[in-house]
């Protein structure tokens, strides 16, 4: 059970990172804004361990990284 709630918590951590990023890509978040400058270091953190190994073999297709669909994909398995 809590391996699983751990999992939930990380895809959450991952669903908030892409959102917020497309918020900034948007201009609806004002990049230059301190606490969305912590928030986005934070979020990065927690994804970057997953993120990096996954991005040596998933390329961007078109432009997008879609190595959050494979990180919650797998995390799902």
């Amino acid at each position: 059970y809590l391996i699983s709630l751990a999992f939930d918590i990380y895809i959450g951590i991952i669903i908030v990172q892409v959102a917020i990023s497309w918020l900034m890509i948007f201009d609806i978040i004002n990049a230059s804004n301190p606490q969305a400058q912590n928030l986005v270091t934070l979020l990065k953190r927690a994804t970057d361990p997953i993120y990096k190994p996954l991005q040596k073999y998933v390329p961007p297709i078109g432009g997008i990284d879609i190595t959050p669909i494979i990180a919650i994909l797998g995390l799902q398995l």
